[in-house]
């Protein structure tokens, strides 16, 4: 039996049960649930960058959006307040959309 000992989306229990076949899973700790739930962003985060269509893309971001939106929570806040906080930062500093790539700024 394969050993996967990683976090899982909280419908793949049932999804395993439906195919009869033999599974455990137990329920982490809240620092477990923390440590587990960067290394599935980070999981996810590198299949983003690996994926080789637009369509897969996509499919790993909103992996990465749905890990956020648990992540948030973990953390005492909402997905509201993070996208207040992300709209403040892109008022000061702002986005990425413009694709600007710096190079060097001389040192004083």
């Amino acid at each position: 039996m394969p050993i996967y000992n990683k976090l899982v989306r909280d419908h793949i229990p049932e999804v395993i049960q439906k195919t009869n076949k033999e599974f455990s899973t137990r329920i982490l700790s809240e620092k477990e649930y923390e440590t587990e739930l960067k290394k599935k962003l980070s999981e996810e985060l590198i299949e983003y960058v690996e994926a080789s269509s637009d369509k897969e893309a996509v499919e790993e971001l909103a992996d990465i959006l749905e890990l956020l939106h648990s992540a948030v929570k973990l953390h005492g806040s909402s997905f509201e307040e993070l996208e207040e906080v992300r709209k403040q930062k892109a008022e000061k500093r702002g986005g990425f959309e413009k694709r600007i790539f710096l190079i060097e700024v001389e040192d004083d």
